[in-house]
């Protein structure tokens, strides 16, 4: 009996799986909740006083849950830990077969305007050819393969327009090629925390770049 009673299992301790409420935040997703708040003053959605203790409320906050808590009555504004749990699975359309993983998709636009909007289908990876001409990416009700999209541009004498969602973030370092053209990121997202994340790589001569949010308003 005692040698039954020494072998007897030991009780076992579950351990729950941490939900995206209880991940630990950093300085920098706290500083970017903080800019969050910034536009909201600016589109009069809070006062200076909400401002400060929302303000507070983020820089004591540990957790996303409580991080997120700060914005969540501000429509259209996200912070992008609740913009992954809130954006569209990165899925195709019912029907549609959708892209293979790591197929291409091309787009070109010579001596022409090629414009993509509404709720298009986009690749992990595309490649945009416009010489000539213009192009316009609007990704605001796109819906995405994959939560990082690649981009490879090869823009000459010619402009690039991307749109993309609040909660989303564009990556521009790898284009360090620009001649006799201009890029601007409106966002300001370059580098920062965002879902889907959109990265661009390739050149810019003779040409623009903008990337920017959907515009509000009357005449947006």
């Amino acid at each position: 009996m005692g040698e039954e009673e020494s072998g007897a299992a030991e009780p076992v301790t579950e351990t729950k799986p941490l939900s995206e409420r209880d991940l630990r935040v950093s300085d920098d997703e706290r500083e970017h909740v903080v800019g969050v708040l910034q536009k909201a003053i600016g589109r009069g959605m809070i006062d200076l006083d909400e401002f400060t203790e929302r303000t507070d409320r983020a820089l004591a906050s540990r957790t996303r849950g409580e991080l997120n808590a700060v914005l969540a009555d501000l429509a259209g504004l996200y912070h992008p830990a609740a913009a992954m749990a809130a954006a569209p699975a990165y899925a195709s359309p019912a029907g549609y077969p959708g892209y293979s993983t790591g197929q291409r998709f091309e787009l070109n636009a010579k001596y022409s305007s090629l414009v993509r909007g509404g709720p298009w289908v986009v690749p992990a990876e595309l490649v945009v050819r416009n010489k000539y001409g213009s192009t316009k990416l609007d990704f605001t009700e796109a819906q995405v393969q994959s939560p990082v999209v690649h981009i490879e541009l090869d823009a000459k004498w010619g402009s690039v327009e991307i749109i993309i969602p609040e909660h989303a973030s564009v990556d521009l370092n790898a284009i360090s090629d620009v001649k006799f053209g201009s890029m601007e990121d409106k966002t300001r997202s370059n580098g920062r925390m965002g879902s889907p994340r959109y990265v661009l790589t390739g050149r810019v001569h003779g040409g623009s770049l903008v990337v920017r949010h959907p515009r509000r308003g009357l005449f947006g």
